[in-house]
């Protein structure tokens, strides 16, 4: 198992998991509401950034790894799975939008793992829909995680809440577009 600097950035992402599930659990004389809230969005944010900087830094460095490439979406994955998790448990998202989301991730998951044993893994790699998947997510979570009003107008829970549904689309969509991709190899029709 190789161990890089982009490596350890992904690690960091995985690392980050137990923190951000822990602060809602502290006592509030620890940290009031607020600042649980603040705190996990920090958090979440700074595990977005390091899913940028590791694969930038990976290529820029030339230290691209199979495992690398392995750990990454299983960190994205493992961290939104986390956060919606925790949003569910304090009501902020609604359960369809979390079994959409989690249940894609289960769904592409396994499909990338059956397709690589039939040897076209290539035809289920990232595509940008699921690039936008991500990023979408990325974006909604901090805003439902901060769940407060900021500029004095800004309503982070009802904007989060737009976001992830718009996330919710175009996980579905990028499910259908790998699903699409796979049917070839799936049903024996392959070239």
């Amino acid at each position: 198992m190789p161990f890089n600097l982009p490596i350890a950035l992904t690690w960091l992402r995985v690392a980050a998991i137990p923190l951000l599930v822990a602060i809602f659990y502290l006592p509030n004389s620890w940290l009031s509401p607020f600042d649980q809230n603040l705190f996990a969005t920090i958090i979440f944010v700074a595990a977005a950034v390091t899913d940028w900087l590791d694969g930038y830094l990976a290529r820029k460095m030339k230290q691209e790894s199979a495992f690398g490439q392995f750990l990454d979406p299983v960190a994205d994955k493992l961290i939104v799975a986390a956060a919606l998790l925790v949003l569910l448990n304090m009501d902020r998202v609604q359960v369809w939008v979390a079994l959409v989301i989690i249940g894609r991730e289960i769904t592409i998951s396994a499909l990338r793992e059956w397709m690589a044993l039939l040897g076209a893994g290539r035809s289920v790699a990232v595509h940008m829909v699921g690039k936008l998947k991500t990023t979408a997510q990325l974006i909604a979570i901090p805003f439902l995680l901060l769940n407060d009003t900021l500029f004095g107008w800004l309503n982070c829970a009802r904007l989060g809440t737009w976001l992830i549904w718009i996330a919710a689309f175009l996980t579905l969509w990028s499910m259908f577009y790998y699903l699409q991709k796979a049917l070839p190899q799936l049903s024996g029709r392959a070239d």
